[in-house]
């Protein structure tokens, strides 16, 4: 904010002063700078970091969604299994302590039932779990996909700040250039 100011205020300033030199100085001004502005080398670094700032934005932003999808696909294919496993290990394992319990008494068969229940709570509990660690994993790559982006935005203002400064200076430097030559004298002639 305090950079637009600044450059607002110079550009009132070189305004007022134009304007007390009069409209011949203030055109040579103008035309001076819009010779600088339209220089082959100004223009293609204007270009070149647009182009660069236009290009670049998309493809990290795209990057850092990619990369949050895939880790969220990832982390939740990993849970399905582990929670699949789980499933699977705990039905074994009722499975066969039911078939013991059968045997052995009444009794074993309701401790049996006991354990396949609390396996079975204890494999959704980590299931909801590893669900919610990565849904966090995703909110932080979200996070920083969207940081990544303000930063991208912020490097092409600032380019942008650094390409108005340098027609600034260039500017500056034909006014010194003009402030030289007094009005009585002649260009030397060869």
């Amino acid at each position: 904010m305090k950079r637009k100011l600044l450059l607002l205020t110079g550009l009132g300033i070189g305004y007022v002063v134009g304007a007390r030199a009069g409209r011949e100085k203030y055109d040579r001004l103008k035309a001076t700078a819009e010779h600088y502005w339209q220089d082959p080398r100004v223009a293609k670094v204007r270009d070149d970091v647009e182009v660069y700032a236009r290009t670049q934005a998309p493809i990290i932003r795209d990057r850092a969604e990619a990369v949050a999808k895939d880790v969220a696909a990832k982390t939740a294919s990993t849970a399905k299994d582990v929670a699949s496993k789980t499933s699977a290990t705990a039905k074994d394992i009722a499975d066969k302590t039911s078939s013991t319990a059968k045997d052995v008494a009444s009794k074993t068969t309701t401790t049996a039932k006991d354990i396949a229940d609390k396996t079975s709570a204890t494999a959704k509990d980590v299931a909801g779990r590893v669900s919610e660690a990565a849904d966090d994993v995703k909110d932080q790559v979200v996070k920083t996909a969207n940081d990544i982006k303000d930063r991208g935005e912020d490097a092409v203002e600032r380019v942008t700040l650094s390409v108005g400064e340098a027609r600034d200076r260039a500017l500056d430097i034909d006014d010194d250039e003009d402030d030289d030559v007094t009005p009585g004298d002649a260009p030397a002639k060869n």
